[in-house]
């Protein structure tokens, strides 16, 4: 008998959802709930089971292997946060500050800032400064994002700190970017990378090769390009035409959801129920056959050489017939009544004495049900590296992305906008996958090129979770159409470390510098160095963190297990499937469960949920 049965029944009872929430947060409550956090906390420890897991009811053990199997291959989500509400805590930090100026307290200079002496500043010779263009490029990693923070590391505060110890800034303003009118191009995310951003300012150029001392004053993860002289009113933001960002992602993360999924399971309910099986099934063609020839090549040979209790267990977890679907259905029912109601008790071990025999063959049995787990896990993380995407699967993914082109109403993809603002509407240039995946360390990649006028948090990356939540669920491509719908959906933001600006785009300023005598903005003039630091310092380190921390295995298993119907519009049953949300029309309030069912799925709540610096513009 094949490892593998398609399961078409209704859930049983322990994964059913009771009805929607009513209730609404007080608008400007952004804080998650104690018990909820610490519940998401242990949701995130790597995963083990107890002698206490062992005398549970079978179908509470099977949920428990069934966690080891397809929860966070790495043990701990590589994207968990803080959840805190980075609006309240920027407003008590600027409080606190001010407090400590009006009582005339020493106040703790930014990260950023290079403090200098009174007299250092007098004798400083002052020199002409001109308004720049500076070219750059960084990996994010270990910074938190693009934008100048008082207190943590990012990209601009390790920049400014460099034209200062290069002499381009000037000791008397080392300790504030605003007196050097520091704009940039395009902001990132925390560990979003950028071949080509710049940034506009005042700086001390007379040096020939001020550009060297600058890089030698910076870590090998952030390089300048070059520093291009401007008109004065110039500003990198406002004179940008257009962004190209760049998304790699492993071509298996559009494989469809296991079968033995929650959400799997759904695909197939919602398919039958809407009259849409043979659709489904024809969306799935090239992919039908993966996870029954994948759990014959890749599991059964563990199981093969599994006790029989426990392969049996496993068996059931990865694959419920009828039978042993309605024997679980049968035990949930049970331990759902009342204790009054029961008509058998699980033997109590309380007050017997300790048997060493028995401890010894139950500790044997929890160890080989942990390291078979831990082989299963193994077994198909290796499955996922060595698939490779059939072409007519890279044209639905094309397909999918097509439906991003031109002018939408994008207020889905990000945060605290609502379908009303007219800054929610974007216009989406192109979106075009290339045509041939690439292999890295045995695992084949996808890069996922769009280019757009502008973009806002977290657009990107939501974007790109989307379209592959449509072909791996064989979901219609006209669904992300209708996302631009008034209706408030859950999308959730897939790994920033897949993410990189590729360059923004200055066409209108590049014609106006031959009246000007300016020099135009180019980024191909750089094209050797920049590839080369790309493949060094961007592309190595994605490829190197995906294999440690398995971040796309782990964001789309999360996603796969979320037993709510918060995602369910991927399903033939569309939009209405989905648990909806209604929001007020200042955009500050989202439904509870819509806030968690994204925590829970993207590792934790986003630590930039609260105010978007730049109102939520290139986030990326």
């Amino acid at each position: 008998m094949p490892l593998h049965i398609f399961l078409r029944r209704s859930l049983a009872p322990h994964l059913s959802v009771s009805g929607a929430r009513t209730s609404l947060r007080t608008p400007q409550a952004r804080f998650y709930s104690p018990e909820y956090l610490r519940s998401l906390k242990a949701r995130r420890i790597p995963w083990t089971i107890t002698k206490e897991d062992l005398r549970k009811p079978e179908a509470e053990l099977i949920e428990v292997v069934r966690s080891g199997i397809w929860d966070d291959p790495s043990g701990a989500n590589p994207e968990s946060r803080n959840m805190v509400d980075k609006r309240a805590r920027h407003d008590a930090q600027q409080e606190a500050k001010r407090r400590k100026i009006e009582n005339g307290e020493e106040v703790r200079a930014p990260v950023y800032a290079t403090q200098f002496s009174k007299e250092d500043i007098e004798s400083e010779q002052r020199r002409p400064k001109k308004k720049v263009a500076v070219l750059l490029g960084y990996s994010g990693t270990g910074y938190k994002g693009m934008q100048l923070s008082e207190t943590e590391k990012t990209i601009e505060g390790e920049l400014f700190a460099a034209f200062v110890a290069a002499g381009a800034i000037s000791k008397a303003n080392a300790t504030d970017p605003k007196k050097s009118s520091l704009v940039r191009c395009a902001r990132t995310d925390k560990g979003v990378h950028a071949a080509g951003n710049i940034v506009s300012l005042k700086l001390i150029v007379e040096d020939d090769d001020i550009i060297q001392k600058i890089n030698e004053k910076l870590s090998s993860q952030i390089r300048v390009w070059d520093i291009l002289v401007t008109n004065k009113s110039f500003s990198s933001y406002q004179l940008c035409d257009s962004r190209i960002y760049e998304y790699l992602i492993p071509t298996h993360c559009f494989l469809p959801p296991h079968p033995s999924t929650y959400l799997g399971k759904k695909l197939f309910e919602y398919a039958e129920k809407e009259g849409d099986l043979e659709g489904y099934k024809a969306r799935q063609e090239e992919v039908a056959s993966y996870w029954e020839e994948t759990d014959e090549k890749y599991v059964r040979p563990i199981l093969d050489n599994t006790p029989e209790d426990i392969r049996k267990l496993v068996e059931k977890v990865l694959h419920l017939n009828d039978e042993d679907q309605s024997a679980q259905d049968d035990m949930f029912q049970t331990q759902d009544k009342p204790a009054s109601e029961e008509t058998t008790e699980q033997p109590s071990s309380e007050g017997k004495p300790a048997d060493a025999e028995k401890d010894e063959a139950e500790e044997a049995r929890r160890r080989k049900i942990f390291e078979t787990v831990k082989a299963i896990k193994a077994a198909y993380l290796q499955a996922k590296r060595a698939y490779r995407i059939p072409a007519q699967r890279l044209a639905r993914v094309q397909e999918a992305l097509d439906k991003y082109v031109g002018t939408n109403n994008f207020f889905n993809y990000t945060i605290q906008k609502t379908h009303a603002d007219p800054s929610s509407k974007r216009h989406i240039k192109s979106f075009k996958m290339a045509e041939q995946p690439i292999i890295i360390n045995g695992t084949e990649w996808l890069s996922l090129k769009v280019h757009g006028q502008s973009f806002m948090m977290h657009q990107i990356r939501k974007m790109v979770a989307m379209a592959a939540m449509v072909v791996r669920c064989g979901c219609d491509p006209q669904r992300i159409v209708e996302t631009y719908g008034a209706n408030k959906i859950a999308i959730p933001k897939a790994p920033g470390l897949g993410l990189l600006l590729e360059r923004p785009v200055f066409d209108s300023y590049n014609r106006k510098t031959h009246e000007t005598g300016k020099d135009p903005i180019d980024f191909d003039k750089h094209a050797d160095t920049i590839n080369e630091f790309k493949q060094r310092e961007i592309y190595d380190r994605i490829f190197r963190e995906e294999e440690e921390t398995h971040a796309f295995s782990a964001f789309f298993g999360h996603l796969d297990h979320y037993s709510q119907e918060e995602f369910l519009y991927v399903t033939s049953g569309g939009i209405p499937a989905a648990r909806l949300v209604s929001v007020p029309a200042n955009g500050t309030e989202e439904k509870k469960s819509q806030r968690e069912a994204l925590a829970e799925v993207e590792g934790a709540a986003s630590e930039d949920e609260g105010a978007p610096p730049n109102g939520g513009e290139e986030g990326g």
